[in-house]
This record gives structure tokens, C-alpha cells and sequence, in this order.
């Protein structure tokens, strides 16, 4: 499942320091957070795993409401910026993990664990995401909730590296087949952010964002 090739773990490392930096990353980070704080309406009963958690941007809006989070990311110097937040802020109720939870070979959990599992951003940077869905929807309860932000379909330009691995957005009636193919009930979408972006072709252009939330049936 999980492709090397596809791992950015050199770059975000690299990037970390200066992530939160960017005023645009900022600003979506922040409308993602509202978005799924809205639709979901995190409950101080809940424990929620994020995945792909950077440098925490979602992670401090979630974890206030929430009984416990676990943070998850490939990479080691964005979630040092996290622990460096949490340590400031006091927060208690953070744990963070540094795995690639897309390798076939990642058994952090045990089953059924979460009652929200959601990300940012995260999914069109893993090489065969039906597959990693299928995988990670194992941690989710019965009853559970999942909510992924991330890009829709895009003319390839979106990021400024042209060589980096990444899938250029998603079509929605494709990702809607695979979360239902891994279980979940008909997914919802909404479009919390339309944003305009000069990309690496020096044209300004809308790429829009969109936010899907589906339900892990009851037994």
C-alpha cells in the first residue's frame, strides 16, 4: 500500500520550522477546523485520532472539544513544533505518534478505538488511498464518524513542486465509492474553502476545497 516514493517525510522535515509561517496555510487550517467543529460537533465523550497532524494547526481547535486526540504524522520536526504548542499551552490531552499509518505494516491501534477520525490535507499525499482508507476505518467505532478535507480535482499545478507524488484533488463520486467500499454509510461533502492560488504556471486560479464526513454504521 504504502509507496517510499510517495513519503515527504524529507520535506516536511524540512519545512517545519517555517510552516505556520504561510498565511494562506493559516487561513485554511482554520476554516478546515471550523468546518469540521460544524458539521461533526466534536463531544467531550469522543477520542479522536488525526492523521497527517503537521504542525498541529487542526489539532488545537479539535482537541479542546474532545476527551482525548492522538495525533498522527510522518514526520518528526512538524510534530516537535506540535509538542512545543502543547507544552505552551498546557494541553493534557494530546498524544502524538510519528508513523506512516499507510504502510501495511502499521498496527499502532487496536480496532475500533475512535469515535472521530478525520485530516486535513493529508489523503492526496497517500499513493493508494482506497486501500489506506479501508486500513485506517478499522480503528473507527461503530457509530463512528470520519471527515477528510482536502483538494478537489485540480489541473495538476496546485503544488509548486512538479515532481512531488501526489494525487491532483479527488473527484467526489469516486471518493464517495471508496469510503463506502471501506464501510462507511453514503458520505456527505460541503465545500468550506475556495481559494485562490497563483500556481507554479504563474496563473491565479480558484481551487476549491472540500470537506466529507461519513458514518461507521451501528452494529
Amino acid at each position: 500500500m504504502s509507496d517510499p516514493s510517495w513519503n515527504s517525510q524529507n520535506k516536511f522535515n524540512q519545512k517545519a520550522a517555517g510552516w505556520d509561517e504561510n498565511p494562506r496555510r493559516k487561513l485554511l487550517a482554520e476554516t478546515i477546523a471550523t468546518a469540521i467543529i460544524a458539521t461533526v460537533t466534536p463531544q467531550p465523550t469522543m477520542q479522536a485520532l488525526e492523521f497527517g497532524c503537521g504542525t498541529g494547526l487542526v489539532t488545537l481547535a479539535i482537541a479542546p472539544l474532545v476527551s482525548s486526540l492522538t495525533a498522527v504524522d510522518t514526520s518528526e520536526e512538524m510534530l516537535g513544533v506540535l509538542r512545543g504548542k502543547i507544552s505552551e499551552n498546557n494541553i493534557g490531552t494530546v498524544q502524538l505518534i510519528c508513523t506512516d499509518l499507510s504502510s501495511p505494516h502499521s498496527d499502532v491501534f487496536s480496532e475500533e478505538q475512535f469515535n472521530l477520525i478525520y485530516s486535513s490535507m493529508t489523503l492526496h499525499h497517500i499513493s493508494e488511498p482506497g486501500d489506506f482508507l479501508r486500513q485506517i476505518i478499522r480503528y473507527l467505532a461503530p457509530g463512528g464518524t470520519i471527515a477528510i478535507a482536502d483538494l478537489d480535482k485540480e489541473d495538476g499545478y496546485f503544488h509548486d513542486d512538479p515532481d512531488e507524488k501526489v494525487h491532483h484533488g479527488f473527484e467526489r463520486s469516486q471518493l464517495s465509492v471508496m469510503l463506502q467500499e471501506a464501510g462507511l454509510d453514503a458520505p456527505v461533502f460541503s465545500t468550506p474553502l475556495v481559494m485562490e492560488k497563483t500556481n507554479r504556471t504563474g496563473i491565479t486560479k480558484p481551487y476549491s476545497i472540500f470537506l466529507v464526513t461519513a458514518h461507521k454504521p451501528l452494529l
